[in-house]
């Protein structure tokens, strides 16, 4: 299959601009956390499942236009063929993004391995003044998950229910959806710190040997 396309037999029907289902970037500022930058959530772009008809072209553009550079995408392969989207990690890179698939099931949460290698790249980014971002397949769960676990690692005066009070001001009611994830992001920082002291430990383990 042709990469360098977008998926033409599914931009033909696209029947014109008022049939397209809205595609919205929510920018979340994070000055709350003592950070300049913002950080981007929105659905997965050029989706078509159900009642979505989204133009995966015009939706590319419209990042392009609002000057992102860094995709976090965290949909499965799998869910990028099911929403008739299976190249996009390819037009990302030749559209010049820096993509970060780091792919995780749709209403779950991620191993906290994984979700400190997200925060830890979304940081460096976002350091760098990178305009970045996030999205899964609706930009409400798995998004507003890894949104609220950023407002934690970046505030310790954040709480979990101030972090979904926040995400849900800016994206919508729906942002993090089960109950595994509302688990998740109250255990996030303890389990966080944790985790951080056991990569301590073991980095001085390797070198004193």
């Amino acid at each position: 299959m042709r990469t360098s396309e977008f998926d033409s037999s599914s931009e033909e029907e696209d029947a014109g601009d008022e049939q397209l289902t809205p595609f919205h970037i929510s920018w979340l500022p994070l000055s709350m956390v003592e950070c300049s930058q913002f950080l981007g959530i929105c659905a997965l772009p050029g989706c078509k499942y159900k009642d979505t008809r989204r133009s995966l072209e015009r939706d590319v553009e419209e990042l392009q236009n609002q000057g992102v550079q860094e995709v976090f995408i965290f949909c499965t392969r799998g869910e990028l063929n099911k929403y008739r989207v299976p190249s996009l990690l390819e037009v990302y890179r030749q559209r010049g993004f820096a993509v970060h698939h780091t792919p995780f099931p749709d209403g779950d949460a991620p191993e906290l391995e994984q979700c400190c290698q997200i925060l830890d790249e979304l940081q460096v980014s976002l350091q760098n003044n990178r305009r970045t971002v996030i999205h899964c397949y609706g930009g409400l769960g798995r998004s507003g998950l890894i949104a609220a676990c950023l407002l934690l690692q970046l505030s310790l005066t954040m709480t979990a229910n101030k972090a979904i009070e926040i995400l849900r001001e800016h994206r919508g009611g729906g942002a993090i959806q089960t109950v595994k994830q509302y688990n998740f992001l109250h255990e996030f920082r303890e389990k966080y710190t944790t985790f951080q002291e056991s990569v301590a430990v073991s980095a001085e383990r390797s070198v004193s040997r």
